[in-house]
């Protein structure tokens, strides 16, 4: 291996592009900061989990915590629209559907709108059936609607992001895996196979692949990474399923299924929530598996029987943290690190947690403080190996 004996100083690397990656260094960027962006893989690839079309933006969480920060979601994402010059966000309304003897009820996720001041409706079946004919509930189900679910586009705002964190004056270079990251008292270095960079700190935000870099420095995150799978329907009559008249949709069950109106295209989209294969961040198939194919055109023949055949699907990494919590702040013993993990539910807050990583690497006291505290490496399930797994959201 020929590496450059000549080293680039930035104040902070950021490590991995997709859509946290790429907020964090755009608003590092925007904040003054020297930054340099370095990606594995080529831009917008679909190796990982911020590409493809439409991701789900919603208050409707089960915790009050996270309700809270979906509150600074939809600011940040407000924020991102008026920066670019663009919109990204598209306004559906969304509705939990909970059936009869559901495993995840919707007590936890009402209970936490409310807390939060955060308007709902409670629905009957005959009431979901009233207003959308399209779906086919089972007698008793019950369902909660919030107006503001909206749907924001995986790979297009990824894109606007990193072309913001270049007008900021950020580097920002694909095709460059790193190898290394070592840890000093006065900074960081990164070694790619080209060249060596130092900054004064380092944030992650590698997703499945954070433990290959962490290990080194003393940490291993226990991670599941599952290879999912989201297929595109065809229906007789796109108009039916419009995001005017249709919302974006989460069947509250085991397994679990969402989906979406038309979106771009006249397909609608949708996938069952932690239900493909583990896998390795580099050890997966990337195409159609016919099992979970079959077991979701099932669910869409019974739930939604207009939404037609259907037509392609594609393939995402989950990457997955034991309480599904993200995963934000610095390594402990190496603070000068910091790490940035979605736990598979992170693109509606990519703006937000990117302005936070940006935030915490200029001020560490900020560790400590509000959200951080819940998402810190060392909380115990990231500690305990024998602490409960639990992926509900």
């Amino acid at each position: 291996m020929n590496v450059n004996t000549g080293t680039e100083t930035f104040d902070v690397i950021v490590v991995g592009l997709g859509g946290l990656g790429s907020a964090t260094a755009w608003r590092l960027a925007a904040a003054g900061q020297r930054v340099l962006g370095l990606e594995q893989f080529e831009f917008g690839h679909d190796r990982g989990a911020s590409h493809d079309t439409s991701r789900i933006l919603r208050h409707s969480y089960h915790r009050p915590d996270y309700v809270r920060l979906t509150k600074d979601a939809y600011e940040d994402w407000a924020h991102l629209e008026q920066e670019a010059g663009r919109q990204f966000v598209t306004r559906t309304g969304g509705i939990d559907l909970c059936p009869p003897d559901s495993s995840l009820p919707l007590d936890d996720y009402w209970r936490s709108l409310s807390a939060e001041g955060i308007s709902y409706e409670l629905l009957d079946a005959d009431e979901v059936r009233g207003r959308w004919s399209q779906l086919s509930v089972p007698d008793g189900t019950t369902a909660l609607y919030q107006e503001r679910t909206s749907i924001v586009p995986a790979a297009r705002s990824t894109a606007a992001m990193q072309q913001l964190a270049v007008a900021a004056g950020a580097q920002l270079r694909d095709n460059t895996p790193v190898t290394g990251v070592r840890h000093g008292a006065n900074g960081v270095e990164v070694v790619t196979e080209q060249a060596r960079y130092s900054a004064g700190k380092v944030v992650l935000c590698t997703d499945a692949w954070a433990n290959t870099l962490l290990r080194p420095l003393g940490w291993d995150i226990p991670l599941t990474t599952l290879e999912e799978q989201v297929t595109y329907f065809e229906p007789a009559d796109p108009s039916r399923f419009a995001p005017e008249v249709f919302p974006v949709w989460i069947w509250l069950d085991d397994p679990c299924f969402y989906g979406f109106p038309t979106y771009g295209e006249a397909t609608v989209k949708a996938g069952q929530d932690c239900g493909g294969p583990e896998v390795g961040p580099d050890r997966r198939s990337g195409v159609t598996d016919p099992a979970l194919l079959d077991r979701l055109s099932r669910f869409m023949g019974e739930r939604f029987p207009q939404s037609g055949r259907a037509i392609r699907s594609k393939r995402c990494l989950y990457t997955l943290t034991p309480d599904r919590d993200f995963v934000l702040g610095p390594v402990p013993g190496a603070e000068r690190v910091l790490v940035g993990l979605g736990a598979a539910h992170a693109f509606k807050f990519a703006p937000t947690l990117g302005r936070m990583l940006s935030a915490l690497v200029q001020d560490a006291s900020l560790a400590t403080t509000g959200p951080y505290t819940t998402f810190r490496l060392d909380r115990p399930a990231l500690t305990d190996r024998d602490h409960p797994v639990n992926w509900m959201t």
